[in-house]
C-alpha cells in the first residue's frame, strides 16, 4: 500500500509498524525513509555533482537497520513516525558517508557497493571525499533543527551521542583500528570484538539512544536498550562474517554497466574476520549466543519491544 505525506500522518503507530510481518515494517520504514531524504536532499543539481552524488549514495537499495532502529525505538515510548524522519535521516547520512569513505582507494579500496559503482567509480575520489563529509555535516544540521525536536535540550543530547558514535571514540575510531589490524598474522577476540564495537557497534548503539531520546525514556530504559544494540551490532558482524566466508555478494552491477579497474591497482588487503579467528562454528554459536541475549535486554519492554526482538532475528537469518 501507499502513502503521501498526508495520508501517512493519518496512520497510527499500531498500524504503520506493528500490525504487519517484520520484513513489511521494515520495508515500509525504508519507504518513508527514502521518500523523506530524497525531499531533504535538493533535486536540482545542475550547478554541482556534489548533489549529484550525494544522492547516488544516499538513495541507493539498503537494508536501512539503523534507521529503521531509531524509528522502532521511538515508537516504544509513543513517538509518532513521521516525527523521527529528521533524525532516522541523520543516522542513515552518517552511515552511508562512512561507506563512501571506506570504500576509497585508500581505505578498503572496492569497486561496489550495494550492488552498483562506489562514489569514487561512479565520479572520482575527490568528489565521493566531498560527498562523504556533507553527508556528515548535513547529519547534524538536521539533528539541531527544531523540526526535529522542539525542545533544545533534547536536540543537544542527540547531538551529543551521535557525536560520540561516529567519531574517534566509535566508527572512526573503528575504521583505524581496522586499518592498522589489516594482514596482520594474528589478532585476539577481544582485539577484534573492540574493533567491530567501535566500528558497527556504536552507530547501531546511538540508533536506539536517539530513539529513546526523542522518546524521553528513563536512563534504565537506555541502557537496556544500549546494551541490546551492542549485542545485536556485534551480531550483524559476525553474520556479514559468517556470509562472506560462504561466499555469498550483495548485488550485482547492472549489464549495461562498466568499470574501468587500474590494472596497476593494489592488490587488496584483508580485514579481520571474526571467522578467521573463532572459525565458522564457533563463530555461528557466537552468532546465536548474541541473538538470545539481544532479545534477554528486551524482556522488561514487554510486546512493545515485539518489532526489536524480530529485528534481532532477521540479523541472525537473513541471507545477504
Amino acid at each position: 500500500m501507499g502513502y503521501g505525506r498526508q495520508e501517512l500522518r493519518l496512520v497510527s503507530i499500531k498500524e504503520f509498524m506493528l500490525d504487519r510481518p517484520f520484513q513489511e515494517s521494515l520495508f515500509a520504514c525504508s519507504i518513508m525513509l527514502q521518500k523523506h531524504m530524497s525531499d531533504l536532499l535538493p533535486g536540482d543539481f545542475s550547478d554541482s555533482k556534489l548533489v549529484e552524488a550525494m544522492r547516488y549514495c544516499v538513495l541507493s537499495d539498503g537494508k536501512r537497520i539503523r534507521p529503521f532502529l531509531l524509528m522502532a525505538t521511538a515508537n516504544m515510548f509513543g513517538v509518532e513516525t513521521l516525527d523521527t524522519l529528521n533524525a532516522a535521516s541523520a543516522i542513515e547520512f552518517i552511515h552511508v558517508y562512512s561507506l563512501v569513505h571506506d570504500d576509497l582507494p585508500a581505505m578498503d579500496d572496492d569497486d561496489l557497493r550495494r550492488g552498483i559503482k562506489t562514489c569514487h567509480n561512479k565520479y572520482d575520489e575527490a568528489t565521493a571525499v566531498l560527498a562523504g563529509d556533507a553527508l556528515l555535516t548535513y547529519a547534524f544540521e538536521l539533528l539541531s533543527r527544531p523540526d526535529t525536536h522542539q525542545d533544545a535540550a533534547t536536540r543537544c543530547d542527540l547531538i551529543n551521542k551521535v557525536a560520540l558514535s561516529s567519531g574517534f571514540r566509535g566508527m572512526a575510531g573503528g575504521q583505524m583500528m581496522d586499518l592498522e589490524k589489516q594482514d596482520q598474522d594474528e589478532i585476539s577476540n577481544e582485539d577484534l570484538a573492540k574493533l567491530h564495537r567501535l566500528k558497527t557497534g556504536e552507530l547501531f548503539m546511538a540508533s536506539v539512544e536517539a530513539g529513546a531520546i526523542l522518546g524521553r525514556a528513563s536512563a534504565a530504559d537506555r541502557t537496556s536498550l544500549r546494551n541490546y544494540a551492542h549485542d545485536l551490532g556485534l551480531a550483524f558482524q559476525i553474520k556479514d562474517d559468517i556470509l562472506d566466508h560462504q561466499g555469498v555478494v550483495e548485488g550485482s552491477i547492472e549489464l549495461d554497466e562498466t568499470i574501468h579497474i587500474n590494472p596497476n591497482k593494489k592488490a587488496k588487503t584483508e580485514n579481520a574476520s571474526i571467522v578467521d579467528v573463532l572459525g565458522i562454528d564457533n563463530a555461528r554459536i557466537r552468532l546465536k549466543m548474541l541473538e538470545e541475549q539481544a532479545i534477554a535486554r528486551l524482556k522488561g519492554f514487554g510486546d512493545k519491544a515485539k518489532l526489536l526482538r524480530e529485528l534481532a532475528e532477521f540479523v541472525v537469518e537473513r541471507k545477504r
